[in-house]
């Protein structure tokens, strides 16, 4: 059994660490304290174990075996990858698809409480696909989107329809390599066919499938699910937030939502901000009911509405033993089956609410979009009724919490760059081409238990902002920088280079841009996209100084995210274990596949997949890519201190100055 490791290595958060304290206190397991106890299966981690038929399992464990039906060890890693990508294809663009549906309810006015908020991002996604927009109502156009968008998962043939809005040589690279998706749910299914027992064989044609895969998920049903998502329920914009623990509240009936479809919370936001809801918890002895978040439902209510983030995936125990939350309501996605024991030890209810997802144990209370308001009412009410037994002896409220700014939708980091009448990335290029800004990086991802929470994510952004790397989040990673004050303006503009820290004066943002939940990277693809068409960074992705990152992965989705952005061009890099590596005690037969989606996918896409597990390595990796992409631009080479001496900080020195002395250094005139 591996070492119990110290609080300190389980989280570099001092709030968890608070409640992981009080966890031992209890007696009571975490996922960090089953980690511990859960020795890995090194040839399964490495992909080199197949069990997708009654001949096996098969485990390739010695140089040159094969299994039962002649697999090779590249053949079985091929074939595993392409499952976990076509399992995260599939999560995703589920999401996409109820949010289509739920579209559609809305435009036919037959979804309780849901109205169109954006409709100025109605007609914007509409023009896209040539859906007339003059003289028509807000409602008649949002059923003609949704009838194309739900048309995208079933389509057999032909085109996903959002893939015209990636740049035009990405598309043609696209076609001659033929991978462009055909239907969501066409290339789900063929990804499961071809690699059954007795089907595809050859590793690279496998994985040339799992590209069109990963594309089906960002370039069409994750990329479906936030347009739906803003036109639904607004298109983010800067708003004040928190983030931590510290944000439940001992005198409220705290309910914590968590799970990824903003269906379910954002109308549970709007219940709870009801007169009936309000009068019901003070009835109940409470002051109100508060809300809070754990992983990706809180980036959505977060962004949009300024409801408090409790934390990231890892945060979703801790939060149950602050013993002060009434309920935690959930959907889908990273919901730990371990909850409903854990809560068992409080008063606290785990409520499920999806129809794909039940848990033994806990309560159910299924959610319907056509009485929404209503089921959100009555979630909200069993919440209420369980303020009473409260056992205020086991309350531990860690008061730790940090301000954030959230919110920097692709739309707004548009406008933020030139106003309303001259919204353009044209400032953006700029800075990357004169040398302020090195680069973008984009850090995404889970948690993982394996290492110590936040600690790989936090480490690899402090680094990238001291050199002048523009770094932009989404997901788990992002509400761990936003546990760490990076999000706010000037609390973070200290630790970061002298030209980035120019721009964020300059333009008024934080170093560090809260960009949404997991299927919000497709904002990310945009970004990009409008990066290119705006030009002087080259005419496609794959030219442009950025990579994205995923320091703490852990879920096959996060898989499929790497690959939809690799086959966009971009170098990603995975922290922790590679699913495709040898064994290091073996004579490996080939790292062919680990190859291939580097060496392999880069020739092709100009993007690339690696696994570094060492965090130096990885800030090296990420820069030396940076600085490889400027010079292929021909831009100037990155200075550290080129920049730096303009802006805020400087009028801050230039103010100790005697006048004369000012003016000289301002103007350059000499003291009469």
């Amino acid at each position: 059994m591996p070492k119990k490791r110290e609080i300190n290595e389980y989280s570099t958060d001092p709030a968890a660490q608070q409640m992981l304290i009080r966890a031992e206190e209890l007696g009571i397991e975490t996922a960090f304290t089953r980690a511990d106890k859960m020795v890995p299966c090194n040839i399964g981690a490495a992909g080199m174990c197949c069990k997708q038929c009654g001949m096996g399992p098969c485990r390739l464990t010695k140089s040159g075996e094969v299994g039962v039906c002649g697999a090779t060890l590249d053949t079985m890693q091929a074939r595993n990858l392409t499952r976990s990508i076509a399992a995260g294809s599939a999560a995703h663009s589920d999401h996409g698809r109820d949010m289509a549906f739920l579209l559609k309810a809305t435009a036919n006015g037959e979804a309780e409480g849901y109205t169109i908020q954006d409709i100025a991002k109605l007609h914007m996604v509409a023009s896209y696909y040539k859906i007339p927009i003059d003289k028509r109502s807000p409602e008649e156009i949002a059923n003609d989107l949704a009838d194309l968008y739900i048309s995208q998962f079933g389509q057999q043939r032909g085109e996903v329809v959002p893939a015209i809005r990636a740049p035009k040589k990405r598309q043609q690279i696209w076609r001659e390599q033929n991978v462009i998706p055909r239907g969501v749910d066409r290339e789900v299914v063929e990804a499961l066919h071809r690699t059954h027992i007795g089907d595809d064989q050859d590793p690279e044609h496998i994985l040339n499938h799992a590209i069109r895969t990963a594309l089906a998920d960002g370039w069409a049903g994750s990329m479906i699910a936030t347009d739906i998502s803003d036109i639904l329920f607004g298109t983010p914009a800067p708003i004040l937030g928190q983030a931590n623990l510290g944000v439940i509240k001992e005198d409220m009936v705290n309910v914590v939502v968590h799970g990824h479809e903003p269906s379910l919370s954002e109308m549970i936001v709007a219940a709870s901000q009801t007169p009936e809801i309000i009068e019901y918890a003070k009835a109940a002895g409470a002051k109100g009911v508060n809300l809070s978040g754990i992983c990706c439902t809180a980036n959505e209510i977060l962004m949009r509405q300024g409801v408090p983030a409790a934390g990231n995936f890892l945060h979703q125990e801790l939060a149950i033993l602050t013993g002060a939350v009434e309920a935690m309501v959930v959907d889908v996605q990273c919901i730990m089956q371990a909850l409903v024991g854990l809560a068992q030890n409080f008063h606290t209810k785990i409520i499920t609410t999806s129809p794909k997802v039940k848990i033994t144990g806990a309560t159910h209370i299924e959610f319907d979009e056509h009485h929404a308001l209503t089921v959100a009412k009555n979630i909200l009410k069993v919440a209420i009724d369980n303020f009473k037994n409260r056992e205020v002896s086991k309350i531990r409220i860690p008061q730790i919490k940090e301000d954030l700014i959230p919110g920097f939708s692709h739309e707004y980091i548009n406008y933020m760059l030139g106003g309303s009448y001259r919204a353009s990335f044209r400032p953006l290029n700029d800075a990357i081409m004169a040398g302020r800004i090195r680069g973008v990086a984009a850090i995404v991802g889970c948690n993982n238990p394996r290492s110590s929470q936040d600690y790989l994510h936090n480490k690899v952004v402090r680094e990238l902002l001291k050199n002048d790397v523009l770094v932009v989040q989404t997901g788990c990673g992002a509400i761990a920088s936003a546990k760490l004050g990076l999000m706010l303006g000037e609390a973070g503009l200290s630790e970061v280079g002298s030209g980035l820290r120019e721009v964020c004066e300059t333009i008024g943002i934080p170093p560090v841009l809260h960009m949404g939940s997991c299927v919000d990277n497709t904002r990310i693809l945009t970004v990009l996209t409008q990066m290119v068409e705006e030009g002087g960074l080259g005419d496609d992705i794959d030219q442009i100084p950025a990579v994205g990152l995923a320091p703490e992965w852990m879920s096959e989705k996060a898989l499929a995210i790497a690959t939809y952005c690799v086959a966009s061009g971009a170098y990603v890099i995975f922290g922790g274990a590679s699913p495709v590596s040898g064994m290091p005690d073996r004579v490996n037969d080939s790292d062919a596949v680990l190859k291939y989606i580097s060496e392999g996918w880069e020739k092709i896409y100009g993007g690339k997949l690696e696994f570094i597990p060492d965090p130096q390595k990885m800030i090296e990796a990420t820069l030396a890519h940076i600085d490889k992409k400027r010079a292929a631009l021909g831009l100037p080479a990155w200075e550290r201190d080129k920049f730096g001496r303009s802006g805020d900080l400087r009028m801050r020195e230039l103010e100790k100055l005697p006048l004369a002395e000012r003016r000289e250094a301002i103007y350059g005139l000499a003291a009469d």
